[in-house]
């Protein structure tokens, strides 16, 4: 069946995003609690605090390598709809 490889490529695509979509959600989530976090402590004048200052350090790095996992997830998810576009195109050339 010509469908199949379109298919399986299709499901994983939609897999990828599926996962995409759910980093993105727990990525976005972090980020609130984090400047919920930095705001408070901002209110409380807090800005010597140097526990809060290595936190914020600790997850701006952590922000920066979760932006690399995403643009190479980003990257990954593209790979995959140009092959199913290449797929398709193969299909409808043959029909």
């Amino acid at each position: 069946m010509p469908e199949q490889p379109d298919a399986a490529a299709f499901d994983e695509l939609s897999a990828l995003v599926r996962n995409l979509g759910e980093e993105i959600a727990t990525f976005r989530k972090r980020a609130h609690a984090a400047e919920a976090r930095l705001q408070a402590i901002a209110t409380r004048g807090g800005g010597g605090d140097a526990a809060a200052e290595e936190r914020v350090g600790q997850l701006e790095a952590e922000n920066a390598e979760l932006r690399a996992r995403l643009a190479a997830v980003s990257e990954r998810t593209g790979k995959v709809l140009e092959r199913v576009r290449f797929m398709r195109q193969q299909h409808q050339g043959g029909v």
